[in-house]
């Protein structure tokens, strides 16, 4: 290949996450509400019949489906399925900063206004109950915030005859931060708990 037509196909090319075809991609929806007169965060409990973290606290949210038109839309279709709830329903969705997992996942986090939560319908097979916390406790309440640490084992057949160092290679290992919350005898942690943290930062940086 010449070396002009390589740098045209570089050229036109439109960069995005190395890798990024290898990840699934989810979108999740951090709920607003009017409830009293104040502002609340909405939370679901996921259902106990689901195989993955039953019983876990959570904010509605999955994976992209191929006829998802973006990340937007998959975040307010799985609000609309697992809360019942009409996409009228669902106003002002923003983005928040997406997250790259370790785990070969690609977070979507949105941020979007539920304008009719009395009439939010919980969908069983996914949804155990809901429940709301005003976001100003969440403003007073820093989370306690823990750290998880990773560790590197490479398979048997690893060629570390190959590298430099060896079978003592000095490899760059990581941790990172698990956020958890605690709200009257709710946990809220985990994934959700760091999206919450980052969706409240935005917030506090704002002009006030």
């Amino acid at each position: 290949m010449e070396i002009d037509k390589i740098v045209n196909v570089v050229k036109e090319r439109t960069p995005s996450l190395l890798g990024r075809g290898d990840f699934k991609r989810f979108s999740i929806l951090l709920p607003l509400i009017k409830k009293d007169n104040d502002v609340h965060i909405l939370f679901e409990v996921r259902s106990n019949q689901l195989r993955r973290q039953p019983g876990e606290i959570c904010f509605p949210g999955g994976k992209m489906d191929p006829t998802d038109r973006d990340e937007r839309h998959t975040a307010i279709r799985e609000t609309m399925e697992e809360l019942g709830l009409n996409e009228s329903d669902i106003t002002n969705v923003s983005p928040l900063d997406y997250f790259v997992s370790p785990f070969g996942t690609i977070i979507y986090p949105f941020v979007g206004v539920i304008n009719n939560p009395d009439e939010i319908q919980p969908n069983p097979a996914e949804v155990g109950e809901v429940f709301s916390v005003p976001l100003s406790f969440f403003q007073s309440n820093p989370p306690q915030i823990f750290k998880v640490k990773f560790h590197v084992e490479p398979e048997e057949n690893f060629p570390f005859n190959d590298i430099i160092g060896g079978e003592n290679y000095k490899w760059q290992v990581r941790g990172m931060d698990e956020c958890f919350y605690y709200y009257e005898d709710r946990v809220i942690w985990g994934l959700t708990a760091g999206i919450l943290k980052h969706f409240l930062e935005v917030i506090e940086k704002s002009p006030k």
